[in-house]
């Protein structure tokens, strides 16, 4: 599975061979996973009651200053697994009775995934959980793969994605990316539980000082999208992280009122349909133990 590797949209042309790491993602090709198991801490038609059958990916093709899951994301760690093992680790996800398949941090394995996942009956869908920085080539190389888009729109404009995620050309990009996926999956789906079937839900962070920025993202998906079409959720989990001294405006969660502000917006201009956070939920309780749990 040796290649040169242009799967995401940096196109660094690195070589990747299995198990040796190169490019912004420092990753080999064959995929690392560091945790596969229930996780309770998505959206409720995600998570539901048994769980959202979570495989956390390590590296990452971008460099959030901010991000809650540096400690995977910025090194190739966890085990590295062969396409039939991870056929192997999904199959046990799925057994144990959760919801879906969430694929988090997936976009520079898409290569050995789309294996895996091809002829691959799991009964319950795929949830392909990203940053939202997937070239539209590669979302191409999934369309029947995946049920289900759960990607960030992290940034409206240039400058702060290339300032806190050295990739300035991340909204142009993400917003072709979600229109991809809306495109292959069309108007979503919700089962007689009220579980996520099929469709786009997409997120936004309240990064502190971004308040119109969120305000932009909802905008677009409201106008973008017929009117109840794509899900929306409005996170307000922001947690400071260590490290974040060049960048003094990231060090302070955002305060309650710009959290309220922001919800207020929401429910008078849309999206249609989605989910918010409370404040309550800026904790580094939300962040899982990088434990090995579920990978054999």
């Amino acid at each position: 599975m040796d290649f040169i590797c242009c799967d995401c949209p940096r196109r660094c042309g690195a070589f990747r061979g299995e198990h040796t790491p190169g490019g912004v993602c420092q990753s080999p090709a064959l995929p690392r996973v560091v945790r596969a198991a229930p996780h309770y801490g998505e959206e409720p038609c995600v998570s539901g009651t048994r769980g959202s059958g979570a495989v956390f990916f390590s590296g990452c093709s971008l460099r959030c200053v901010f991000c809650q899951n540096r400690d995977i994301s910025r090194h190739s760690t966890g085990k590295t697994q062969t396409v039939p093992e991870l056929r192997d680790t999904l199959l046990r996800l799925r057994d144990r009775g959760v919801h879906n398949i969430n694929l988090v941090t997936p976009t520079h394995f898409s290569r050995a995934i789309a294996e895996a996942l091809d002829g691959l009956e799991l009964g319950i869908p795929v949830v392909w959980n990203s940053s939202g920085y997937d070239s539209v080539d590669t979302l191409k190389r999934l369309e029947g793969l995946v049920q289900v888009y759960m990607p960030d729109l992290k940034y409206w404009k240039s400058d702060p994605a290339r300032r806190y995620s050295a990739a300035a050309d991340y909204p142009e990009v993400a917003r072709a990316a979600i229109r991809e996926m809306f495109r292959q999956r069309g108007a979503y789906v919700l089962d007689g539980e009220g579980m996520l079937q099929s469709g786009v839900l997409v997120r936004h962070l309240i990064l502190p000082g971004q308040d119109l920025a969120a305000m932009d993202v909802m905008d677009f998906i409201q106008e973008e999208f017929p009117a109840g079409s794509v899900l929306f959720s409005l996170m307000s989990q922001y947690t400071p992280m260590p490290g974040l001294e060049l960048f003094p405006e990231l060090q302070s969660p955002v305060d309650a009122e710009t959290n309220a502000r922001l919800l207020s917006y929401l429910e008078r201009h849309g999206p249609d349909a989605g989910y918010w956070q409370d404040g309550s939920a800026a904790t580094k309780d939300m962040i899982p133990a990088w434990d090995g749990t579920g990978i054999k």
